[in-house]
This record gives C-alpha cells, sequence and structure tokens, in this order.
C-alpha cells in the first residue's frame, strides 16, 4: 500500500530534479557550445548539490543509519567503483556514503538507457554526463570508448561506478546465475550474481591508458532489514534502517596488467563478496566489530548534518520558490515550457544531451588541432 512518507520522498526528488534541471541547469546549456570542459565543470557542482537531496530524506525525514567499514576513500581520488547490486537503488543509497568520504560531483554512474528520457531525473542525468548504456557490448562499446576519452582529454576527476553482475539480485536473476555457474562449472552464488567482466576490464584499461585512474573501490553494500528492492518498496515507505558498505581499496599499480588476469581478479572479488555477504547475513548482520572504516571520512559529522540540514532547507524552498514564480510571472511560463520543449526534443533527435557534449568536445579538439597546424600544411 502507497504510504505518505514514500509519496513525500519520490515527490522530493522529482521536484527538486525536474525544477533544478529547468531552472539551475538550463542556463548553462549554452555553455557547452563555448567551452565543455567549463561546462561540465559547473554543472557538475550544480548536479552535486541535488545528490545531497536523497542522503538527507533517508537520514534525516526517515532516520536511516549508514555504516561505512573497511579502507574508505582518499578525497579526490580518480576511481572506478565496482559494487553488488542487491537492490534497483543501490546506485542512489551510495551517495550517502560519497557525501562522507568523498565528492559527489566526482561521481559518474552507468545505467540504463532507458532511465535518460525520465523527465527531470533523466534529463539532470544527461547534463551530469553519466554513462548510458544498452547491456549489449557491441552496442556499448564504443560509446564507454567516447565517454572514457572524454573525461581523459579534459582531466576531470572522476569516480565511475559501474555494476558488474549488470542487474539487481532478484529470484529471476538468481536463477540465471545458477543456469551460468552451471553450464561453466563454477560456483553457485546466493548473495551476488557472477559479474560480467567485459566491461569492468574496457573500463580499467582505457582509463589506465588515458592516466586518469588511481584506484578501484571495490563496495559491499548490504542491508540488515527492510531491503528496498524497486522504486515501488520506496512508494510504499519500505526505507532501509541500516545500509552497510564495506570498501576495499586497491591501487592502480596493484592491479593485474593483463585484461585475462584482471577478469579472473574481479572474479575473485565477487568471490570474495558472496562469503562476506553471507557471514553478514548469516551471523551478527555488521561486516567489522568495530563498525569503523581504517580511513576516517574527510568531513566531520557536524558537517555531514549540516550539508543535510541545508540540502533539504534549500531544496524545499527552491521547489516551493519555483512553483510561486511559475505561478505569478508569464515568462518564468513561457521560459518552462520552452526549455521543457528543448529538453524532450534534443534527446528524440540527437540522444541526449552527453552527446551532444561529446560532439561539441570533438569539434573544439579539432579545431585546436588545425591551429597548430603548419601555414603550408593549412
Amino acid at each position: 500500500m502507497v504510504s505518505l512518507r514514500g509519496i513525500y520522498f519520490v515527490f522530493a526528488l522529482f521536484m527538486g530534479s525536474f525544477f533544478g534541471s529547468i531552472f539551475m541547469l538550463s542556463p548553462f546549456l549554452p555553455l557547452m557550445f563555448l567551452s565543455p570542459s567549463w561546462y561540465r565543470w559547473i554543472t557538475d557542482r550544480i548536479v552535486a548539490t541535488w545528490l545531497t537531496l536523497p542522503v538527507a530524506l533517508l537520514e534525516l525525514v526517515f532516520g536511516a543509519k549508514v555504516v561505512i567499514t573497511g579502507d574508505g576513500f582518499i578525497p579526490g581520488e580518480r576511481s572506478v567503483i565496482i559494487m553488488n547490486h542487491r537492490t534497483r537503488l543501490d546506485w542512489m543509497f551510495l551517495w550517502n556514503c560519497l557525501l562522507r568520504y568523498s565528492y559527489l560531483r566526482l561521481e559518474k554512474i552507468c545505467l540504463k538507457s532507458s532511465l535518460k528520457a525520465v523527465p527531470g531525473f533523466g534529463w539532470a542525468m544527461q547534463v551530469a554526463a553519466f554513462i548510458f548504456i544498452h547491456r549489449k557490448w557491441e552496442a556499448d562499446k564504443n560509446h564507454f570508448e567516447d565517454m572514457l576519452d572524454y573525461f581523459c582529454d579534459i582531466k576531470e576527476p572522476l569516480q565511475l561506478l559501474i555494476f558488474p553482475e549488470g542487474t539487481d539480485l532478484t529470484e529471476n536473476t538468481k536463477a540465471r546465475s545458477h543456469e551460468f555457474a552451471e553450464k561453466n562449472g563454477l560456483q553457485k552464488y546466493e548473495y551476488v550474481l557472477h559479474p560480467r567482466t567485459t566491461g569492468f576490464t574496457f573500463v580499467v584499461d582505457r582509463l589506465r591508458e588515458g592516466n586518469n585512474l588511481d584506484a578501484i573501490h571495490d563496495i559491499t553494500v548490504a542491508y540488515p532489514q527492510n531491503i528496498p528492492q524497486t522504486e515501488k518498496h520506496i512508494l510504499n515507505g519500505s526505507f532501509p534502517k541500516e545500509i552497510h558498505f564495506h570498501v576495499q581499496r586497491y591501487p592502480v599499480n596493484s592491479l593485474p596488467a593483463s585484461k585475462e588476469e584482471l577478469q579472473i581478479w574481479c572474479q575473485q572479488r565477487w568471490k570474495e563478496k558472496e562469503e562476506r555477504l553471507r557471514t553478514f547475513y548469516e551471523g551478527e548482520k555488521y561486516f567489522d566489530a568495530t563498525r569503523r572504516s581504517k580511513i576516517p571520512p574527510c568531513k566531520s559529522e557536524l558537517r555531514v548534518h549540516l550539508i543535510k540540514f541545508l540540502s533539504l532547507l534549500y531544496w524545499t524552498t527552491f521547489s516551493l520558490a519555483s512553483c510561486v514564480m511559475l505561478y505569478l510571472y508569464s515568462f518564468v511560463r513561457w521560459y518552462f515550457v520552452l526549455m521543457t520543449f528543448v529538453f524532450v526534443i534534443q534527446e528524440k533527435v540527437f540522444g541526449g544531451l552527453e552527446l551532444i557534449e561529446l560532439a561539441c568536445h570533438r569539434h573544439y579538439t579539432s579545431k585546436s588541432h588545425l591551429d597548430v597546424l603548419p601555414d603550408k600544411i593549412k
């Protein structure tokens, strides 16, 4: 049954992303055509302010507790984050961890391409240059290559979240994982799915070649009780009581050099996750008895609490003010309609703002290369 708490959570996030896309992000869209790197620098920071809102709602309004153990992060480092996909909402809950140990503006997510068409959420994800995939390597490889090369070219620090399992853990996906294990003579897993390693190895190799990778963060997420599997569970008010993250950091110089060895390395991490999660769920339901990370967070709990409070205050006020402005001023309504039209049409015609951003970058890169050619060659 749908709950008022669930409706409030989804409504608050939607209104923030929808009005944020229209009134905070869209004024900077022209900058994409003038300087893609500056456009990326500014919009990453604007999007990061919204990413604090789900954290604030989960912890301040709904009382979710976050427990982080293991190695933690070194703030600002460039990394690939790999995580088990327990629910369809893991990517959002990870922001509770990154707010404390890193900078939310650095994170990019690999997620299914259908999400880019969702009003508000999808528009902001396009502006944020998240990597949308079709889950078919033949269709995704070139896009992966273009996006990763772009981040390397503009030298913007990157923390890229990917789910090697490809989908969340359900009875159906577990059954398919068991079939895969039987065909390949592998162990059957109960708490994770067998990972797909092709995309993972490609991403790591590409970032290493572009000198844009410092470490891999292997994160295991678990929910001691009340696991919200889908968005429907959130609407029903089924919020997690606790979210546990266990972080293991692997410096880039400790990783295997070849793709084959890197695939085996990833498979070994998932074997460890299976054992770690089995111990978690069948035992005391914590990863570490100390319930503390080896590396302290880069922000104090007071600072985190202040950020959450200000985020909740700002986005509530911003959404209400947007509604009032739309009601009072006709030019605001016209701007609202125009930018809604732009967001919808550009995705239908060009495939998304991230693709337009790539095209702008290619244009300026090719132009700069021509500018340095000798006059006789020109």
